[in-house]
């Protein structure tokens, strides 16, 4: 029936109840069904075989690449007490800028004048000095004289003792010229007496032989003694050799002696005066301190002693400085199981904390609002938190990082692994396998067998 009037009986007419028009319509709705069903089957087992890149998830933050550029704690290397700031929160500084003045809190460093009184004391040490090299150098002049001495001394008693065996020698000679004299006057007053006895020689004559005979004794006793006198004398000489070089020994030793005080003395002089020159320089240094300064340019970004005339221990934060120039870094945080599928150089994905992104992990090119890094670190042991720490540096040749990011901000991150199918992806994911893991095993131990074949060639 055709429908080309200008008149309708619909509002005259229950089409539901005519029962062919309720089959026919039922008939519509079942093939629209299956239709639509097929066709999201047929646009389901497509899209498993689209390609999905693999990819870690992790959470982290923005630092800095260096540790010199990362937010840094100034601390007071002395105690004291804070007198005056030069700084406030915000505010930039300069390396070398004064930020906080103290004043001095221990006792032993009261005194105003302490470095000039301790400078007197090094340069009356230094004169001590002084003064035991010029006694070390005559205590070596008088060594030196006692040996000489010594040498002359020993000659002298050598050449007397020499002397002493001479004479010995002659007396001994004459000694003997006299003994022959008294065997000739004995023999001759012998013969005088025996012709006085016939009467051939007068009593006179007999006198006179017996009075030379007698002298001639005198004269080889007197000779004895004077020989047993060189002897005696010999024998003192050699005494007094050996008493001489006990005598000079025993000078030398004390010289000696005197010497090695002296030397020590200085040598105690000089650890006294360098103790006083490190005194000295700790003097100085220590009122170097007494002005906190900044160690690089940077902006003052919070203070955490804060009231006039608190004190202040060594070792204690002041303030923290965040320097103005840094290369920005990612820091993020994997499980242990997804440690070994990541190297050196494998590209990220960032999101960063207020910055509005639409991110499908599976397909990179499809997002935007992201960012590229590079892993350029991994750490070799594992954090307190449990999980490994990595650092990702900006990829510039793609997309520059934000110049006002500031560090701290939040980051999600994922790191880009394989491409593979997408039924692959949720089969993995369904049996909790890692990402690829094994073939990548596979080609490592490949690798290692290829770069073994070369060296035994070589063989």
């Amino acid at each position: 029936m055709l429908n080309i009037s200008e008149n309708s009986i619909n509002s005259y007419i229950n089409l539901s109840d005519f029962k062919s028009f309720g089959l026919l319509r039922k008939s519509k709705v079942k093939k629209l069904s299956l239709f639509l069903f097929l066709a999201l089957l047929l646009i389901f087992i497509i899209a498993l075989f689209l390609p999905w890149t693999q990819n870690i998830q992790a959470k982290g933050q923005v630092t800095t690449l260096l540790p010199e550029q990362r937010p840094q704690a100034i601390q007071s290397v002395i105690s004291g007490r804070l007198e005056n700031w030069f700084v406030r929160e915000g505010d930039f500084v300069m390396a070398g800028d004064t930020i906080v003045h103290l004043s001095e809190v221990k006792s032993e460093y009261f005194d105003p004048d302490l470095i000039a009184r301790t400078t007197e004391q090094v340069d009356a040490k230094s004169q001590s000095i002084t003064s035991y090299d010029a006694k070390v150098r005559a205590l070596e002049k008088q060594y030196k004289a006692l040996e000489q001495s010594l040498i002359l001394k020993m000659e002298q008693t050598r050449n007397k003792i020499q002397q002493g065996r001479n004479k010995i020698n002659t007396d001994s000679i004459d000694l003997v010229a006299f003994k022959l004299n008294l065997e000739i006057a004995e023999n001759q007053f012998e013969r005088t007496q025996q012709l006085f006895d016939k009467g051939l020689k007068s009593l006179s004559e007999l006198q006179e032989k017996e009075l030379k005979l007698q002298q001639t004794r005198a004269k080889v006793t007197v000779q004895e003694n004077k020989l047993l006198n060189q002897r005696n004398m010999l024998i003192n000489s050699k005494i007094e050799l050996g008493a001489i070089e006990n005598e000079y020994v025993d000078k030398l030793s004390k010289s000696q002696s005197d010497q090695q005080s002296a030397l020590s003395a200085k040598l105690e002089t000089m650890a006294a005066t360098s103790k006083l020159q490190n005194q000295l320089s700790n003097y100085s240094q220590r009122q170097q301190f007494y002005f906190i300064t900044a160690p690089q340019s940077g902006y003052v970004t919070k203070t955490v002693k804060k009231g006039i005339g608190e004190i202040v221990k060594e070792g204690t934060d002041i303030v923290t400085i965040m320097p103005d120039v840094y290369d920005l870094a990612v820091e993020t945080y994997l499980l242990p199981q997804d440690l070994p599928l990541i190297r050196p150089g494998d590209e990220v994905r960032l999101r960063f904390d207020g910055w509005p992104a639409i991110v499908i992990s599976g397909w990179p090119e499809a997002s935007t609002g992201i960012f590229s890094g590079n892993i350029v670190a991994i750490d070799r042991f594992i954090s307190e938190n449990g999980y490994y720490r990595i650092m990702i540096s900006p990829n510039n040749e793609e997309k520059e990082w934000p110049q006002i990011l500031r560090v701290g901000t939040g980051v999600n991150s994922f790191i880009l692994l394989n491409d593979v199918p997408i039924w692959y992806e949720i089969w993995r994911q369904l049996n909790g396998f890692p990402a690829d893991f094994y073939k990548k095993a596979e080609g490592e131990k490949e690798e290692k067998i290829k770069r073994k074949a070369p060296a035994k060639s070589i063989k």
